[in-house]
């Protein structure tokens, strides 16, 4: 029979292992011509050093999405509703008086026939929809409805990683030195511990904070820190350029994010379906190293209770 001191301080080192934190061994970033080469140095869930050097010209590093900002409502409200006046006042409605408060950016719609008048609301409110979405696609983001039923706006992470995956195709023969592709895990794996080490900045609520504090993926590797958004984000723009035809999915619990991949799970390991894909879940956030298919027990607990928002990248 075991004796349950030395069991407790087995179990104990376990916790520890398991537990361990990412280590970044080494960063640079150095200015050759066109491009900069940036060098990574990396522990792995095995405790070996890994690196990487690839380039990145400077036109992706400092165009791309350049015009990426936080989300502010009243400006956007602003916005939306000058381009409505402005298409109002080429194509004026007959009958209908529109004025504009520019200072709350409300329209407020008159009229002496109440039929009218609905129907000039209408097309208002059509139009705002229409400005809406279009100011949203063009600045990369979108809506989306949380857990709990809160509709809100975020970066569209999945947009940013489809845009971003030509981009880190530099990554794909480096990573492919170490990793064979055909072993999807161990390729996996090897981008989530590089991914991990990276430090890590603080996610403000993603309801409440409206896109601030996200890095896209090449801001996020020019800077070396990102959020869980931002990191879920590269990791799969990664493996994206890594593997163009595997099903992932991002997942978005409350201040944290996960990415699923279409592989095989084995016993015990967390998965979630949708539309009959079996994703196995992973947390590219760190600083702890958890391999494919293990979460940490808040993260783990989102998924039983289904309080996620999950997003295909097919």
């Amino acid at each position: 029979m075991s004796n349950p001191k030395q069991l407790f301080i087995l179990i104990l080192l376990c916790c520890v292992t398991y537990n361990a934190a990412a280590k970044q061994l080494h960063f640079s970033k150095v200015e050759k011509g066109d491009f900069y080469q940036f060098n990574y140095q990396w522990e792995d869930h095995q405790k070996k050093a890994q690196s990487i050097s690839f380039s990145l010209s400077k036109s992706v590093l400092f165009n791309k999405f350049r015009n990426f900002r936080t989300y502010k409502p009243k400006l956007v409200a602003r916005h939306i509703s000058n381009k409505i006046m402005r298409y109002l006042n080429k194509n004026p409605i007959e009958n209908i008086q529109i004025d504009y408060d520019k200072k709350s950016a409300s329209i407020t719609v008159k009229g002496s026939d109440l039929a009218l008048v609905n129907d000039a609301e209408e097309k208002i409110l059509t139009l705002h929809d229409e400005f809406t979405e279009t100011y949203l696609q063009t600045n990369w983001y979108h809506t989306f409805t949380t857990y709990d039923h809160i509709q809100a706006i975020k970066p569209d992470h999945v947009t940013f990683a489809s845009l971003s995956a030509d981009d880190l195709k530099p990554m794909k023969p480096l990573i492919l030195e170490t990793v064979s592709i055909q072993n999807i895990r161990k390729v996996t794996d090897h981008v989530l511990a590089f991914v991990q080490s990276i430090p890590y900045s603080t996610l403000n609520s993603r309801v409440e904070s409206s896109g601030s504090g996200f890095n896209p993926p090449l801001k996020l590797l020019w800077e070396n820190q990102g959020d869980c958004d931002s990191k879920v984000t590269l990791t799969a723009a990664i493996l994206r350029a890594l593997m163009p035809r595997i099903k992932m999915v991002l997942i978005f619990i409350d201040n944290h994010a996960l990415i699923g991949i279409d592989v095989l799970a084995k016993t015990d390991e967390i998965t979630i379906t949708l539309d009959g894909t079996t994703y196995l879940l992973a947390e590219p956030t760190g600083p702890a190293l958890l391999p494919l298919g293990t979460l940490n027990q808040t993260s783990e607990l989102a998924i039983i209770q289904g309080q996620y928002t999950a997003e295909k990248f097919h």
